[in-house]
């Protein structure tokens, strides 16, 4: 049985994400935001559910569909919604954007423009919680498509072998942009690749927050026991395109709304008034201090000004022994982040040695076409 804070707790998660999502789709049909945004409404299922059966501590990265990932962990929506925005007062100064959020703070370690790219970099990371013996895990989701990339196989046989303690989500919400999984994947039940490995590999209703939360603490618990890493695939489904540019016509307009009906803010709404843990008006009353959160952020972003024109050339390059990685200064939220330290006493330098000249080999004489 589910605790009353619990389910409230994940209601109001999901509602924020929810209204943080509209409101950057707003956003960049204004033009405040610039560049790739890919929203996450109709999945808050499977981050809700995973990051309350995790702990604060243990570690998150995700491909480019990030915003709802760092926000349910505690991130700051006015510095995320800086970020979309390309201000100076978002969680990278605006460099970052919609698809790059990051913020060490709560131990999110990125959204990764490169389909698949931070699948590997999970492994690292799990390895570097290993080699230290700490009681952490890695929680690493991707798409539907992302597990069709070559270093998904690579990095799932290490990841097995060393026996790390990563999870990896598969949010499969059937299209890799506008293409069915089942057209391109030889086995679309993509946590049964899993095998192959020597993994453990499960599958769960997406849309059922409950349902991935009370899956994944379990899988937590067995990732931290030692077991190895799990792959796991979360059934879902995304309410907009692939991208605001997407006008997703490669999906029947009653498919859409036969999947709308499986809202999960709509589900756990009905199942925490059957169960009475609190009336319509209290499930109301969230919804407005959620919505009045989203509000404060678009301000704060609206009112953010722009990064200037000298930052262009900071956080990017090292040279002459000097590194330019000191953390930039926090201007909401918690100020006592422990940032890593970083070498400063090292040159870069390319130089390319001469090359001796030397003979040749001799090559054998072509062949014409009809030469015996």
């Amino acid at each position: 049985m589910h605790s009353p804070q619990l389910l409230l707790t994940m209601y109001r998660k999901m509602v924020l994400a929810r209204r943080f999502e509209e409101k950057a789709g707003q956003a960049y049909g204004q033009k405040k935001i610039q560049g790739f945004c890919h929203l996450y409404i109709g999945q808050e299922a499977v981050v809700v559910g995973i990051n309350e059966a995790i702990r604060p501590d243990d570690m998150v990265m995700t491909g480019y569909r990030d915003h709802v990932h760092p926000l349910v962990r505690g991130s700051d929506a006015g510095m995320l919604m800086a970020e979309l925005f390309g201000k100076d007062t978002g969680y990278s100064k605006g460099k970052g954007g919609s698809m790059h959020f990051f913020d060490v703070e709560h131990h999110f370690y990125g959204g990764y423009g490169i389909v698949g790219g931070q699948i590997p970099l999970a492994a690292g990371m799990a390895f570097a919680s290993k080699y230290r013996n700490e009681d952490r895990i890695t929680v690493c989701s991707f798409g539907d498509a992302a597990s069709n990339q070559g270093a998904l196989h690579e990095t799932f046989n290490m990841a097995s072998k060393w026996k790390l303690p990563v999870l990896y989500v598969v949010e499969n919400n059937k299209y890799g942009m506008g293409t069915d999984i089942a057209r391109v994947s030889a086995q679309p039940d993509i946590h049964k690749r899993a095998d192959a490995y020597n993994m453990r590999g499960e599958s769960v209703d997406g849309m059922d927050v409950l349902a991935v939360h009370d899956l994944v603490k379990e899988l937590a618990a067995s990732i931290r026991a030692g077991k190895g890493p799990v792959l796991l695939e979360c059934f879902t489904y995304r309410f907009r395109g692939h991208s605001m540019s997407d006008a997703a016509t490669y999906r029947t307009k009653d498919e859409v709304e036969s999947e709308r009906k499986r809202d999960p803010i709509l589900k756990l709404r009905e199942h925490i008034l059957e169960r009475k843990v609190a009336p319509e008006a209290r499930l109301d009353a969230i919804d407005e201090e959620e919505k009045r959160i989203v509000d404060e952020a678009i301000a704060f972003a609206d009112q953010s000004p722009e990064p200037p024109i000298e930052d262009v050339w900071t956080h990017c390059l090292v040279a002459d022994g000097e590194a330019d990685v000191k953390p930039r200064e926090r201007v909401r939220g918690a100020t006592d982040v422990k940032w890593p330290s970083y070498p400063t006493d090292f040159k870069v330098t390319w130089e390319l040695e001469p090359r001796e000249p030397k003979d040749e080999p001799q090559r054998a004489p072509s062949r014409k076409k009809g030469a015996a």
